[in-house]
């Protein structure tokens, strides 16, 4: 019997001269090249996808502290997978087996069924659709929830953005958030901040550096088409990229993987998130949706 990779069936779309890869298990973004360089730092055929890289993060992104809330008068506990910090992290599909729905050359639709569990026992029908373009990759999040009472939810997805540079010390980083969550020592957080006159504000492009990166950035600056934009610039051959988010996404996490060895600075993760973290206990950004109800939140990424 033939083995089969550690993530699944392998899924591939194209348009020009841009290919991506998605992944069965977690319906995460494996790869995206451009002209054959890598645009996300993802990972190989024979991996899972250690450090969260191209996850799909429902129905919450980030944390919830000791993995227990109450929602409507009920307390609720997760299993505890950030175990050190004694977190539960980045959801409940991230390992979960995805179908592909609807396919076409440049796109795919993946769907998955979130069924009651203990922590969570609610019923979500999730569908995401890659769907590429020369000027770009869309991704398109749509939860509808089909149980019969309402339900906590949020999503976020952990993509590594590379622009083939050997750290992102040098790379040119502008990004949009006016506010920084600060957090305590496990990642949760404990109050907020102006990133103004910080070594956090990149609304003008500056380098990296040494600023070591884990942070919850809001109040983000958008554009006329209600658009905020991540953007990354390499000084040596003006390559660039552009993560961009909707009006769906009030947050982005920000992560330079320094204490992570397949990482370590080598690429910049940029998380789209539609909540705070710890949302679940705080409420901060959370949605609530009745039963039929649905919610649909876009990203994309201009290489």
């Amino acid at each position: 019997m033939p083995s089969v990779p550690p993530s699944g069936q392998q899924i591939e779309i194209h348009a020009g001269d841009h290919r991506v890869v998605v992944a069965e298990v977690g319906a995460g973004l494996r790869s995206y090249t451009v002209g054959g360089r890598d645009v996300v730092d993802g990972y190989a055929v024979d991996e899972m996808a250690g450090a969260g890289r191209g996850q799909v993060l429902i129905p919450w992104p980030n944390r919830i502290a000791d993995g227990a809330y109450e929602f409507r008068g009920t307390p609720h506990q997760l299993p505890l997978n950030e175990v050190p910090a004694q977190n539960a992290i980045h959801g409940l599909v991230r390992w979960a087996a995805w179908g592909p729905a609807e396919r076409d050359a440049d796109r795919v639709v993946l769907e998955h069924t979130l069924h009651p569990q203990p922590g969570y026992p609610f019923s979500l029908v999730l569908r995401i659709e890659y769907a590429l373009a020369r000027e770009g990759l869309r991704v398109t999040t749509t939860a509808t929830n089909v149980g019969i009472d309402p339900c906590p939810y949020g999503s976020g997805m952990h993509p590594y953005l590379t622009l083939g540079t050997e750290t992102v010390d040098t790379v040119l980083l502008r990004a949009p958030g006016r506010t920084m969550l600060q957090t305590d020592d496990r990642g949760i957080p404990a109050g907020r901040a102006s990133v103004e006159g910080t070594e956090y504000d990149f609304r003008e492009p500056r380098p990296i550096g040494a600023t070591e990166l884990d942070h919850a950035f809001t109040d983000l600056e958008r554009g006329d088409d209600g658009l905020a934009r991540v953007e990354l610039r390499d000084p040596q051959d003006e390559r660039t990229l552009a993560l961009w988010v909707d009006e769906s996404y009030p947050y982005l996490q920000l992560f330079t993987g320094d204490p992570i060895p397949q990482v370590d600075r080598r690429s910049l993760a940029v998380e789209p998130m539609t909540c705070a973290p710890n949302a679940f206990r705080t409420g901060e950004g959370l949605l609530v949706l009745d039963p039929g109800e649905a919610t649909t939140s876009t990203w994309g990424i201009r290489a």
